[in-house]
């Protein structure tokens, strides 16, 4: 007689929407729609035995600790009340924006790390280009952080606004992408110096709040329609990293938060008993080369809910490329665990460094080659490939390809005629 055992997958996410965050940029450019990079959670499991949930973690109750013999390895409580008990369980709940560490942030900042921060930014550029729309006054943006996610945000968004727009972008170090490839560091620097980006480097914020630029005797006079244009406007009281630099004060219309993030494993801490899944200082659950969360041989981590550190005792960085690569490990050994198979230690491979700097503009660095860098158009078409490979379905990959091809086709007849136009007015 032979058992045939039955595994049931259930995912459970606070959103209907599977995101691809690498892409969150291309929504501001206009380059891609919403759903090409967060298609519906209902859509990539159509055809599959997975069960979804829409719904919160509320806590975890893990009783897999090592030298127990639980009928279950835990249970998970949802915030609907709906308790779920499993036998294998995976925690890849990611991380949130942290604006808790200057005053004013979290009242005058927008972070830029979910679909619902993207929208939200988008909206608030609409309404700043509806309010400055005929003005001679123009929409001042500043950018806290010169980390790839900032560098990015300053490129797209000052190739959107073009001459309407002032952007700043502050960095408390004296340079931008500190531990980026020189090549793309260099391409960024060049496209940012093009667009007339204001780097202001070597400096932190000290502080948000809500305040108008005030006049000077020697400020040239405004127009009431431009007074009028920063009445909601904020103020950035910036420290310099090191002395003999002079502390600044700006004034944005809209500012966009890039530094810092905050894994949300400590929100599911019981409140009636001690948390007992070991968390570093950052949150994140301490984690063996096999992925494990170190004495629960039953529960894996990924991304930003895990912590582990490269051969040479590095922390591995919190971003995609390592996350993509850490979810095949845990498939396998997820598997492997399943069917008493020995499990495989995770080996992360830099395979290199990608960064959008606005529409139909990259700079690539792979990693197989030291000193190369595809910039510009070709950069593009690199990064925008590597990422369609990486959309999670072949479906949804398919739909999507389409779409692109179907956008740059358009694009290229609309570029071909504006030459031509321009050739024929010339003659």
């Amino acid at each position: 007689m032979c058992l045939i055992e039955i595994i049931q997958v259930v995912l459970i996410d606070q959103s209907e929407r599977f995101v691809f965050k690498p892409l969150l940029y291309e929504l501001l450019s206009g380059e891609v729609e919403a759903w090409e990079i967060a298609p519906q959670f209902s859509d990539l499991l159509a055809n599959t035995d997975v069960r979804f949930f829409k719904d919160r973690v509320k806590c975890l109750y893990p009783c897999d600790h090592l030298g127990t013999n639980a009928p279950t390895a835990g249970t998970v409580h949802l915030e609907s009340g709906l308790l779920i008990e499993y036998d294998w369980l995976v925690l890849a709940i990611g991380a949130e924006a942290k604006l808790d560490i200057v005053p004013g942030a979290a009242d005058y900042a927008l972070p830029f790390y979910t679909l619902e921060d993207a929208h939200r930014v988008d909206k608030k550029l609409r309404e700043l280009e509806r309010k400055n729309f005929g003005k001679d006054s123009a929409i001042r943006v500043a950018v806290v952080g010169c980390g790839y996610g900032g560098v990015e945000l300053a490129a797209t968004i000052s190739e959107r606004l073009k001459e309407k727009g002032i952007v700043q972008a502050i960095n408390v170090e004296k340079t931008i992408l500190s531990n980026a490839p020189a090549g793309n560091r260099e391409a960024a620097l060049k496209v940012l110096s093009s667009r007339k980006v204001q780097l202001i480097l070597g400096y932190f914020v000290r502080c948000i709040t809500k305040g108008v630029e005030p006049q000077t005797s020697d400020a040239e006079p405004k127009s009431i329609d431009s007074a009028a244009d920063h009445s909601e406007s904020v103020t950035l009281e910036l420290q310099p990293a090191e002395r003999g630099l002079q502390g600044q004060t700006i004034w944005a219309d809209i500012v966009l938060w890039t530094i810092g993030s905050k894994p949300l494993l400590p929100q599911l801490e019981p409140s009636d008993k001690p948390y007992d899944i070991p968390l570093n200082a950052r949150g994140q659950a301490e984690t063996d080369e096999t992925l494990r969360v170190k004495g629960h041989p039953r529960i894996f981590a990924v991304g930003d809910s895990s912590t582990l550190r490269d051969r040479n005792g590095k922390l591995l960085p919190a971003t995609a490329q390592v996350a993509f690569q850490q979810a095949d490990f845990a498939g396998w050994n997820l598997w492997a665990a399943i069917n008493d198979r020995p499990l495989l230690p995770f080996r992360y491979q830099n395979l290199g460094e990608m960064m959008t700097l606005g529409r139909y503009d990259a700079a690539v660095s792979p990693s197989f080659t030291d000193g190369l860098t595809l910039e510009g158009f070709v950069g593009h078409t690199a990064r925008k490939i590597a990422y369609l490979i990486r959309l999670p379905t072949d479906k949804h990959r398919v739909q999507v390809g389409i779409s692109w091809l179907l956008k740059s086709t358009v694009d290229s007849v609309a570029t071909i005629q504006t030459m031509l136009t321009k050739a024929q007015s010339g003659s």
